[in-house]
């Protein structure tokens, strides 16, 4: 790892010095400022001439922030003659804007792609991207790793025999397929249809739940609403207990503490792609810090990082 150089922006500190702990390489400084006018100016304070330099950074609140702060640092590491960026993605926010599903709408999750290439993206590392599509967003090669083994992992400590995992819509129940078939167990999923940012309808739920434990898997939980309403549908078929899971644990407006408070909710389990501020003695938070780590390496040394989906 001679000639990797690692910075990170501010959206996720922490994660980018458990990255590089796990690599046992450097964590270099960022220096940003802003003028008087409001705009920013990003300074990478290492040598990147003729190096490999990874730019971790998830786009999380407040997103527009984060995303110009990674724009600028991707414009400094090309303009410091860096051989190859890679752009260390855990959470790309515009994944959501996916299709035109409006009459003059904006499709943020192509452009915003667009823009991380033109600014000097060579690559990209990301995981759980909001639906496979936005992995073709991008003109620069993608790996997409997605965090379902360190969750099959820690739920496998569990009595799972009478157990099912529930997608709350058909989207991810291929990804939620996927889950059981880690744990052994059966999936279900739920019909959903989305009216608003927070308005959901969850009509019935395609499987058996009924006297069974729950683990419900989402890609990302944000304002809760879609977990909310798939609770009562699991409440009225009888479900016997529900663990929530999810990649991104994102919980805005009081999520944690809403989902956390509902009486059969046993526990909830994320992963540290973003920073998890709200705390909730149900919420159980694991590092993919060792997975993006070993996808950096891979990248670095030139080796396949198929074999990570692989394991998979």
């Amino acid at each position: 790892m001679r000639d990797i150089t690692v910075f990170s922006g501010q959206a996720h500190p922490e994660l980018a010095a458990e990255i590089c702990e796990q690599l046992g390489v450097e964590l270099h400084p960022v220096r940003l400022e802003r003028f008087a006018n409001d705009c920013l100016e990003v300074q990478l304070q290492a040598n990147c001439r003729e190096r490999d330099v990874f730019l971790i950074q998830p786009i999380v609140a407040p997103v527009q922030e984060h995303l110009v702060e990674l724009l600028l640092m991707l414009d400094a590491a090309r303009g410091a003659s860096a051989a190859r960026t890679t752009v260390v993605l855990p959470h790309y926010a515009y994944a959501r804007s996916d299709k035109k599903d409006a009459p003059r709408i904006s499709i943020g999750g192509r452009l915003v792609a667009d823009l991380m290439a033109t600014a000097g993206a060579d690559r990209v590392l990301t995981m759980t991207l909001h639906s496979p599509q936005v992995h073709g967003f991008f003109s620069v090669p993608v790996d997409h790793l997605h965090a379902l083994r360190e969750l099959a992992e820690y739920f496998r400590q569990y009595d799972l025999t009478a157990t099912t995992v529930v997608s709350p819509d058909l989207g991810n129940a291929k990804e939620a397929a996927h889950f059981a078939r880690l744990l052994g167990v059966p999936v279900a999923a739920g019909a959903k249809e989305r009216f608003t940012d927070d308005r959901v309808t969850i009509s019935s739920v395609i499987g058996e739940v009924a006297g069974r434990d729950v683990i419900v898997l989402d890609d990302e939980i944000a304002k809760g609403s879609t977990v909310i309403e798939l609770l009562e549908r699991l409440r009225e078929l009888g479900a016997r207990s529900v663990r929530v899971a999810c990649t991104h644990g994102l919980f805005a407006a009081g999520a944690l503490k809403r989902i956390g408070d509902q009486p059969d909710v046993a526990e909830i389990v994320c992963t540290n792609t973003v920073p998890v501020h709200d705390q909730h003695p149900k919420l159980t938070v694991l590092s993919i810090a060792p997975a993006l780590a070993e996808a950096m390496r891979r990248i670095h040394n030139g080796e396949s990082v198929s074999a990570l989906f692989d394991a998979q």
